[in-house]
């Protein structure tokens, strides 16, 4: 690989991973700002969860991303690549984590029935989202 362009990569991923934890940064002042704004409000503090959630899983997509180009395109050996799928695992697990605190259900179910659903589809969707 010529030098300059694994330079060019070895910096592009150090940039992406100071995004990832810029975005990380930044989300959790600004859910801590909106936080103090409107802790009177109701459902504040479940606000803030979601908003630092959000910001936490942006994060770590950036850093994700970084971790992919530098496996792939810098050092691409076998050792990297069990490193880099550790990451990705543990990412994985917290983005479903981070998932069902925000959404409060995993991303395959389906969104709970309003009010103007009837009873008999109401039955139906909890027969179909209740763990087997």
């Amino acid at each position: 690989m010529d030098v300059a362009f694994g330079q060019l990569l070895h910096v592009t991923t150090r940039a992406i991973e100071v995004a990832g934890v810029a975005v990380i940064v930044i989300g959790m002042f600004f859910a801590a700002f909106n936080f103090l704004r409107e802790r009177s409000r109701e459902g504040a503090y479940h606000g803030l969860r979601a908003t630092l959630g959000r910001a936490i899983l942006l994060g770590l997509e950036l850093l994700v991303a970084a971790d992919i180009i530098n496996t792939v395109a810098i050092e691409p050996t076998l050792d990297s690549l069990a490193v880099l799928a550790g990451i990705v695992l543990i990412r994985t697990f917290l983005s479903f984590s981070l998932e069902v605190e925000i959404e409060g259900k995993w991303p395959w179910q389906q969104a709970r029935p309003s009010s103007g659903q009837s009873s008999e589809s109401s039955a139906r969707t909890e027969l179909v989202d209740r763990p087997h």
